[in-house]
């Protein structure tokens, strides 16, 4: 195969969501400051070309693909949370969902650390709005009073990315299976009251 035909196969198999999928994975691994064209392109097994034809720098790179991991965040949190009735339901599968989606929430985690970038900053903060307003309707409809279903959100989601952060920075043991879900029933206990 030629270098010319060579290229035009990466421009044609390689959509700019592989591209935006392995920055993802890049930045779950190693942080969004490990991401450059260059290692994407090694990793890929493909030259810095194939991505040029997709995006016109690393910025454009980073934007859509957290573009895209917010999206499937949203994506998410509509489907599973907002597709439960029952506000306790719900609650317990905001705490589930923290084992679950690993690229996701080490993606997130990882995000966290770099929340003084100034493309992550502003994510950030939509993300954690969106994710603490399910939360807080969520004890809105168990019956706290607005005020108090806002205090109960921000713990809960302090609770969560408490327990990213310890698992991200190696400060808490891994768990078996049997350990996260007694954990997290432990959880769910503590922050979620009973009917």
């Amino acid at each position: 195969m030629t270098q010319a035909a060579s290229k035009k196969k990466e421009r044609s198999t390689l959509s700019a969501g592989d591209w935006e999928q392995q920055a993802l994975v890049l930045i779950a691994e190693q942080g969004i400051r490990a991401v450059s064209v260059e290692l994407l392109a090694k990793r890929m097994g493909v030259t810095k070309g194939s991505f040029y034809w997709h995006f016109s720098n690393r910025e454009s790179l980073l934007e859509q693909s957290l573009l895209r991991w917010e999206k499937h965040d949203e994506t998410n949190l509509q489907a599973s949370l907002g597709a439960i009735v029952d506000p306790r339901e719900r609650l317990q599968s905001f705490f589930r969902k923290a084992g679950r989606e690993k690229l996701t929430h080490a993606v997130y985690s990882s995000l966290c650390t770099a929340a003084d970038h100034p493309q992550v900053e502003p994510l950030l903060e939509r993300v954690a709005l969106r994710r603490m307003k399910h939360i807080e309707a969520a004890f809105a409809e168990i019956g706290f009073k607005l005020n108090e279903a806002s205090h109960r959100a921000r713990l809960t989601y302090s609770a969560y990315l408490g327990f990213l952060q310890l698992q991200r920075q190696h400060q808490a043991p891994n768990l078996s299976s049997e350990e996260f879900e007694a954990y997290m029933t432990h959880v769910i206990a503590t922050l979620i009251p009973c009917k």
